[in-house]
């Protein structure tokens, strides 16, 4: 039987994103080749002669353990190279005298947790009415900052709240360990040393700028950092000074948090005036092979996928799609791809454009589905509200 897998969530936004619905197939095919290599290896053991290798050769194959000694070591290269790099001398000297190395950091990298899920079991539970309630909250409590956001960059409020709801519950969970601490950790680790130390002195550069003290740069285990969850990387290319105060801050700041968010999604091409997609019904022996498959290797390979599904609305009615609710598709002229996260037996979904900006802060449809819905709960529980003001208003 193939197991649906969906990894948990490393908030690593545009920069470190990774599709947490895994292919079934290639799940199922390496629980396969595990099994076959443990019965090939124990026929070997039975009819062959083992060799033992020299306790030396022993010793090289064996990984190394991660300790705080060890991390005490990589810290005195991990210097050296920043102040080769040209890191003011004071800065560093702060920054690596604060470093802490982080076992559950370690831990949770290696042993991220697997769990059987669908959308329809994923959604009630990051979209539930509690959050939904407190994203209408804030939809309606920061209005006037929203506004000027949505004029600004052109992106709809409400999909400004939805990420800020979804990546940090509004700004209340954002993570308590120290960024450079937790990105020193993971480069040390070493299963993306590369990518981690770069991540590392991105957020000296922060630093060096001036957007945050060193005190108050927390994040997540794997370094995402305050309301908008950006890697430092992605803070770099994203990060906005809402307010005008001459800082970017993401941890603190509302107006920049807001700003930031917004500026992700106009960068990566939001288009205004359309949505994200809408769930959709399919008729009677649809022929599937128009739906964008699942486990692309990565981005390039997806959006590849997605041209071949994409056409337009029109071509969509004619090949008998209607909306969940059994009416017409809008006659709009858009283009749209078929998307289905849980393949034949789930829900399907025309994705627009804009899908595809929300796919490139995380490449998982489940993340994806969870912004565009809570973004339309966030829309019609407003829409209500106008409607109940009018009627109040008439008598």
């Amino acid at each position: 039987m193939f197991r649906f897998v969906l990894m948990a969530s490393l908030a690593l936004s545009g920069a470190a994103c990774s599709s947490k619905a895994s292919d079934q197939q290639a799940a199922a095919a390496s629980a396969n080749s595990l099994s076959t290599a443990s019965t090939s290896s124990a026929t070997t053991a039975s009819t062959s002669t083992v060799t033992t290798l020299p306790p030396a050769a022993a010793q090289a194959k064996a990984p190394e353990a991660k300790t705080a000694k060890g991390f005490a070591r990589y810290s005195k290269k991990l210097k050296k190279e920043a102040l080769a790099r040209g890191y003011d001398k004071k800065l560093v000297d702060q920054v690596f005298a604060s470093l802490t190395f982080h076992a559950k950091v370690v831990v949770a990298d290696k042993g991220q947790p697997e769990f059987v899920e669908t959308l329809d079991t994923y959604l009630p539970k990051r979209v539930n009415k509690q959050r939904i309630d407190m994203a209408v909250k804030m939809y309606q409590t920061h209005q006037t900052e929203l506004k000027q956001v949505e004029q600004k960059y052109g992106v709809p409020a409400r999909f400004v709240v939805a990420l800020w709801g979804l990546e940090s519950a509004f700004g209340r969970i954002t993570g308590n360990y120290s960024v450079p601490s937790a990105l020193a950790t993971l480069a040390y680790e070493g299963r993306r040393e590369a990518f981690f130390k770069e991540e590392f002195f991105l957020a000296l550069d922060i630093l060096a700028q001036g957007h945050i003290s060193l005190k108050e740069m927390k994040g997540s285990w794997a370094g995402a950092m305050g309301h908008t969850q950006f890697m430092p990387s992605s803070f770099m290319k994203y990060a906005q000074d809402g307010d005008g105060d001459g800082h970017k801050d993401i941890w603190t700041n509302r107006s920049d948090a807001f700003a930031s968010i917004a500026n992700y999604l106009k960068t990566e091409g939001w288009q205004q005036g359309v949505t994200w997609g809408r769930q959709v019904k399919l008729p009677p022996n649809f022929d599937f092979s128009l739906v964008i498959p699942k486990g692309s290797k990565d981005r390039a390979q997806w959006l590849q996928w997605w041209a071949k599904s994409e056409r337009p609305l029109s071509e969509w009615r004619k090949l008998g799609l209607t909306n969940i609710d059994g009416t017409a598709l809008p006659g709009r002229d858009l283009k749209a791809a078929l998307v289905m996260p849980d393949d034949k037996e789930g829900r399907a979904y025309l994705a627009y454009h804009n899908y595809q900006t929300l796919m490139h802060w995380n490449r998982s449809y489940y993340f994806v589905s969870s912004v565009g819905y809570l973004a339309d709960e966030i829309s019609r529980a407003n829409s209500n509200t106008k409607t109940a003001t009018t009627a109040k208003k008439r008598g």
